[in-house]
């Protein structure tokens, strides 16, 4: 009986362990974020994000130099929360609740508690394109499954016989 008790507790080792490495590959563990592609808060941002700071502007409360977020309301520049929490209190005090990081230039809404997908969201494009160029020094690449809808949408606008 002890016997069938250690094999039994053994076996389970092994699919605990299997089932661990499941997630660290497919992301459970790895920290994998599926980000949104759509966002009701999308009327909140700046009519005019074509021309932003750069991404090696400080924090504008305390000039903490890196770790920052731009604000994509208003586009100040406010530390993280890992840092001093300024781009947290600034959602608080203004519900400004789009911001773009110029670490990864990951976007994210604070009112929807996710990232949000800056490639697929078409108002989000823009802005995710000249923070690319002015950190990179080029255009992003693009994405070989970006919105299928356009694409779809093109393809119907075509004439036929072309």
């Amino acid at each position: 009986m002890a016997d069938q008790a250690g094999a039994s507790s053994s076996h389970l080792k092994i699919i605990l362990e299997e089932e661990d490495d499941y997630d660290l590959i497919y992301g459970a563990e790895s920290g994998w974020v599926e980000a949104r592609t759509q966002c009701d808060h999308l009327a909140s941002l700046s009519s005019d994000l074509a021309h932003i700071p750069t991404p090696n502007t400080p924090c504008n409360r305390c000039q903490h130099p890196s770790e920052n977020w731009l604000c994509l309301c208003c586009k100040d520049v406010l530390c993280s929360r890992f840092v001093n929490k300024h781009m947290l209190e600034h959602y608080k005090q203004t519900t400004h609740c789009i911001a773009l990081s110029y670490s990864d230039l990951s976007v994210w809404c604070f009112a929807c508690d996710t990232y949000l997908d800056a490639q697929v969201i078409r108002q989000l494009r823009p802005v995710h394109e000249t923070a690319y160029i002015l950190k990179f020094g080029e255009a992003p690449p693009h994405r070989s499954e970006e919105c299928p809808q356009i694409e779809d949408k093109q393809a119907k606008d075509m004439p036929s016989g072309s």
